[in-house]
């Protein structure tokens, strides 16, 4: 997926296009060889919000791209550019990857990409999508979809975390968490997690959750259990799921689980340490629970995932 093309029109909101530029640009880690080959593709100079790009080739440069990407657009009931809609087209029929960011969806929605396809958007616009679009399977629950070769986010700060999505299953996960400190952005949210929650942030410097989430990464390869966790929060279960819930819209054992299965996929690319003691050192206890969970959140089994990435590695 070298080639990743960037749809650039007068239709588009910035904070997208330019987050998907800062995401794709440059590998901050020197590991990924090759990196992506960013190509903004628009049809002419163009005015976007109070901003004026002038992109690097045609639209019709998206028919010639791996990875295509919509960014969010500015208003959902406007007509779209019928060249847009041309260039997504032939871009999905050539085989690209197809990406939307946010209302990109009604982008990809519009020339019939998402047909029969999950998808998500903003949440104050999912209603909208799945009532026009009714072939769309619109989750207005989630923060991003993946399936497979079309891949749409909810808005906003999910547009970046379908970004790194997409370099983690490109490049895997120590890349992903090297772009994801340039940005300063945590480093993995799953897509199935809520888009819209109650407290997005914790609302003081002192949350419980502050200090209780680096306890528990640190300590990742111990068999924590919710009440551990709510033990060294000084709360109960129940209140540590409510603050869970609130803060980040999945539940602490969920978070474990996700937790563990991303530092399985570090010491996968990263080591030569066997599956049984990278299922120890992951807190999953054996290979066996290892491979279940993994094969469940990842869709390969650790063995499967190793060799991909060793063999995509340019020292391989």
């Amino acid at each position: 997926m070298a080639t990743v093309a960037l749809a650039a029109t007068e239709a588009m909101l910035h904070f997208e296009l330019a987050m998907a530029c800062e995401v794709f640009v440059r590998d901050p880690s020197g590991l990924a060889d090759p990196w992506y080959d960013l190509v903004v593709c628009g049809p002419g100079p163009v005015r976007i919000g109070r901003f004026r790009m002038e992109p690097d080739d045609g639209l019709d440069r998206l028919a010639r791209a791996d990875t295509v990407i919509i960014p969010a657009v500015e208003d959902i009931d406007a007509d779209l550019p019928p060249d847009l809609l041309d260039a997504v087209r032939a871009a999905h029929e050539a085989g690209a990857r197809m990406v939307s960011l946010c209302t990109g969806a009604f982008v990809l929605a519009a020339a019939g990409v998402l047909d029969g396809l999950r998808a998500t958007t903003h949440w104050a616009h999912t209603e909208a999508l799945a009532a026009r679009y009714p072939r769309v399977r619109v989750d207005p629950d989630v923060l991003y979809v993946d399936n497979g070769n079309v891949l749409a986010s909810a808005g906003k700060a999910a547009a970046i975390d379908l970004c790194l999505h997409l370099i983690r299953r490109d490049h895997g996960s120590t890349v992903a968490n090297a772009v994801a400190r340039r940005l300063v952005v945590p480093p993995h949210r799953a897509g199935g997690q809520a888009q819209f929650v109650t407290t997005p942030v914790p609302a003081r410097d002192d949350h419980p959750l502050g200090n209780l989430v680096p306890w528990a990464l640190e300590r990742l390869d111990r068999s924590l259990t919710v009440e551990d966790l709510a033990r060294q929060a000084n709360m109960s279960s129940r209140n540590l799921a409510r603050h869970f819930k609130s803060v980040t819209g999945t539940t602490p054992l969920q978070w474990l689980s996700t937790q563990r299965i991303r530092r399985a996929q570090e010491l996968l690319e990263n080591t030569d340490d066997s599956i049984d003691a990278i299922a120890h050192l992951a807190g999953m206890g054996t290979a066996t629970t290892l491979r279940r969970h993994f094969n469940r959140t990842v869709g390969v089994p650790p063995d499967v995932y190793r060799r991909t990435f060793r063999s995509a590695s340019p020292s391989a």
